[in-house]
C-alpha cells in the first residue's frame, strides 16, 4: 500500500460459490475473517462472477451461493460487523473491471500461472473470462480500496497484478494516490491445509475423492470415519517437527490437529511423539468433531432459511454498493466521461 494513501484500511476477500466448503476454506479463510472482522473494516465477498468463467448449472449457482453465505455466518462472521454479499448484486465490479481492462496489458496476463495451470493445452478452448478474470479480481479490491487481502501463496501473483493495475491507473490519470496498492494477508496456522489423502497436495474442493477433505457439511461420523482412514505411513508419530519434513502425509495431519487445537505442531507432536497412529487420529478426529459440529448445525440452520439468507444477501449488497459506486463514480470523473 501506498505510505501517501488517506483512506481508511479495508480488507477485501472472495470466495467461490462453487463445491462443498470443506475444513480448509475454515481453517485458511473462514476462522480467520472471524477474527479480522474485529480488528478491521472487512467486506467479504461471493465471486458468482467468478463462478461463471467456466461453465455452471443457472439452477443450482443460487443454491451454492446460499452455502457459502450460511458458512460466512457459521464460522462467526457477523453481519453487523462485517459485509457479506455476493458479487454479481454489485455492479461496480463488472464496471470498474471493463474500466482496468484498458489500464492492464497483455504481458502481465500473459505471465499468469493459474491460467496456464488450469487450461493446460486446452488454452485455446477457455473462456476470455477465464483468461481475464484476475482483472476482474483487480476491479473486486480497489472498487471498495481494499488496502489488505487475505490470499494463499498461489494467489499472490493475482494481487501483484492489483497492485499494477491500481498503479498505472494512479499515475497514467494523474492521480498519485487514489487508488491503495493492496497487501497481501498471509499469516498463521492453517493457511495451507493438506489432503487427507496425498499430503503433497493441497485440500481442495474439486478433488474427484470426497475422502481427502472435511466437508463442513460432514456429519461427526464421517469426520471420524475421513480422519481414520487418512494417507499416514508405516512408523510412528515423529518427536520432531524436523522429522515432518520427509513424511508429508503426516505433517499435513499434524498441521490441522495444530491448527484446530490452536498448539503448535511441536507441541502436538510432544503429546503424542512415538505413537502410534491410531490414538493420535482419534486424538484428532476427536477435536475435529468438536469444532466443526456446531458449524455444521449453524450451517444446517441458517440453509434451512434460504429467504432469510437472501434478505441478509440483499442487505449486505446495498451496503456493499453504498461503498464501491462513489469509488467507481470517481474513476469515470477521472477518466473523463462526460456527465460523470
Amino acid at each position: 500500500m501506498s505510505d501517501t494513501y488517506q483512506g481508511p484500511n479495508r480488507v477485501f476477500s472472495g470466495v467461490q460459490p462453487t463445491g462443498a466448503l470443506h475444513l480448509g476454506n475454515y481453517l485458511g479463510a473462514l476462522k480467520k475473517f472471524a477474527i479480522l472482522q474485529h480488528d478491521m473494516e472487512c467486506v467479504f465477498c461471493i465471486v458468482d462472477l467468478h463462478a461463471i468463467t467456466t461453465p455452471q448449472d443457472p439452477k443450482l449457482l443460487a443454491d451454492q451461493t446460499r452455502h457459502i453465505a450460511a458458512a460466512f455466518l457459521a464460522s462467526g462472521v457477523d453481519p453487523k460487523k462485517a459485509i457479506v454479499y455476493n458479487q454479481s448484486s454489485v455492479r461496480a465490479h463488472t464496471e470498474l473491471a471493463w474500466y482496468f481492462n484498458c489500464v492492464a496489458r497483455i504481458g502481465w496476463l500473459n505471465r499468469m500461472t493459474q491460467f496456464k495451470d488450469k487450461a493446460g493445452k486446452n488454452s485455446e478452448k477457455m473462456s476470455v473470462g477465464l483468461y481475464d478474470y484476475p482483472v476482474l479480481q483487480a476491479a473486486d479490491i480497489l472498487a471498495f480500496k481494499g488496502t489488505h487481502v487475505p490470499v494463499g501463496e498461489d494467489q499472490k501473483q493475482h494481487l501483484e497484478l492489483s497492485r499494477d493495475i491500481a498503479q498505472k491507473f494512479n499515475h497514467d490519470y494523474g492521480v498519485p494516490h487514489f487508488f491503495p496498492l493492496p497487501k497481501p494477508l498471509i499469516k498463521g496456522p492453517g493457511a495451507k491445509v493438506m489432503s487427507l489423502r496425498d499430503g503433497t497436495k493441497k485440500m481442495s474442493k474439486s478433488d474427484p475423492s470426497d475422502a481427502s477433505r472435511i466437508n463442513l457439511t460432514d456429519s461427526a461420523d464421517v469426520i471420524a470415519k475421513k480422519i481414520r482412514k487418512a494417507k499416514t505411513d508405516s512408523g510412528t508419530v515423529p518427536e520432531t517437527t524436523k522429522e515432518l519434513e520427509a513424511r508429508p502425509d503426516v505433517a499435513g495431519l499434524v498441521a490441522i490437529y495444530a491448527a484446530l487445537a490452536n498448539i503448535s505442531e511441536a507441541d502436538v507432536l510432544t503429546q503424542h511423539a512415538g505413537g502410534q497412529f491410531g490414538p493420535f487420529k482419534q486424538a484428532l478426529a476427536d477435536i475435529a468433531v468438536d469444532v466443526l459440529a456446531p458449524i455444521t448445525d449453524l450451517m444446517n440452520r441458517y440453509l434451512a432459511d434460504p429467504d432469510e439468507l437472501d434478505r441478509m444477501l440483499s442487505r449486505a449488497g446495498d451496503q456493499a454498493a453504498q461503498i464501491a459506486d462513489p469509488i467507481v463514480a470517481d474513476v469515470r470523473r477521472i477518466i473523463g466521461f462526460r456527465g460523470a
